[in-house]
């Protein structure tokens, strides 16, 4: 994957300072990496990278990463949280979790305003993203909004776009269910909401941070991104939801096939913006 990564990021070209953290966990320590494009005190962004809590690591959205925190003006930290099936659910939520905390406790040393952080993540880290908002809030935590990116948010395999789009566009039918079976223990109930967002009674779902949602067109997620960013609407959060015409999952990270790349980041960074501003985005 990290092969795969680097192919179609292409050359990292954005310098920025980098520094390697271990932030404490109940599951042992967590490695984070943080992107500072600046000095003086910054927003932040905690970003959770995709590859279906199984593959996927710092290392393959660094690129990412570095280009986000440049264009945004903020601190990136990218959190390596365990992955499956050596550390099956919910290890990863649990790492998420932890380092959302972290940095929003250390947020004076760290050099970042804990008043404008949010959660930001792409496929699993996608589900991550919008796992940690929602436990993070129940919490009390400040989250400023929530970035998810052709989220993973339920566990049923039935929908429309698993039919039509379930094989021949990159991510198939098949692949996310070899990625439920090693994340999720046997035993566990697939529908509980840290396993499924969608599956969240409603009134879990109010005070939330601000969400944009973003699903690609021919991908099996599609269905469920959409019907997650509709719950978050019905629940009362602002929600900004787009899907992304002839698109596959994982063109984030394909900057040198797709200008939708480019595209989709500055769509990001501008909601971001925004939302540290005001919560003003345009509602679903």
């Amino acid at each position: 994957m990290r092969e795969n990564c680097a192919t179609s990021w292409g050359p990292v070209d954005v310098d920025v300072v980098t520094t390697e953290h271990v932030v404490p966990s109940a599951g042992g320590p967590v490695p984070v990496r943080s992107y500072r494009p600046a000095d003086g005190i910054l927003p932040a962004v905690i970003f959770l990278h995709g590859g279906g809590w199984v593959i996927g690591d710092i290392e393959t959205h660094d690129g990412f990463c570095r280009s986000l925190a440049i264009e945004a003006g903020a601190v990136v930290f990218s959190v390596g949280y365990r992955l499956a099936p050596e550390h099956p659910f919910p290890a990863a939520a649990d790492d998420a979790l932890a380092a959302l905390t972290w940095v929003i406790d250390a947020a004076d040393e760290l050099g970042i305003d804990r008043s404008r952080t949010s959660l930001c993540g792409d496929s699993a880290g996608g589900h991550l993203a919008a796992v940690t908002s929602r436990r993070g809030a129940s919490k009390g935590l400040a989250i400023a909004s929530q970035v998810l990116v052709y989220p993973v948010t339920d566990t049923a395999t039935d929908t429309d776009s698993y039919v039509r789009n379930g094989a021949g566009c990159g991510l198939t039918s098949d692949d996310m269910r070899w990625f439920f079976d090693h994340y999720l223990p046997p035993l566990i109930d697939r529908t509980a909401p840290d396993c499924a967002p969608l599956r969240a009674h409603p009134q879990d779902l109010r005070g939330v941070a601000p969400a944009y949602v973003a699903t690609c067109e021919f991908d099996p997620l599609r269905d469920e991104g959409q019907a997650y960013a509709r719950a978050l609407a019905a629940a009362g959060v602002v929600v900004d939801y787009e899907e992304w015409p002839g698109t596959i999952h994982g063109f984030i990270l394909m900057r040198t096939i797709t200008p939708a790349t480019d595209a989709l980041r500055r769509r990001i960074v501008d909601f971001l913006n925004a939302s540290w501003v005001a919560p003003s985005v345009a509602p679903l």
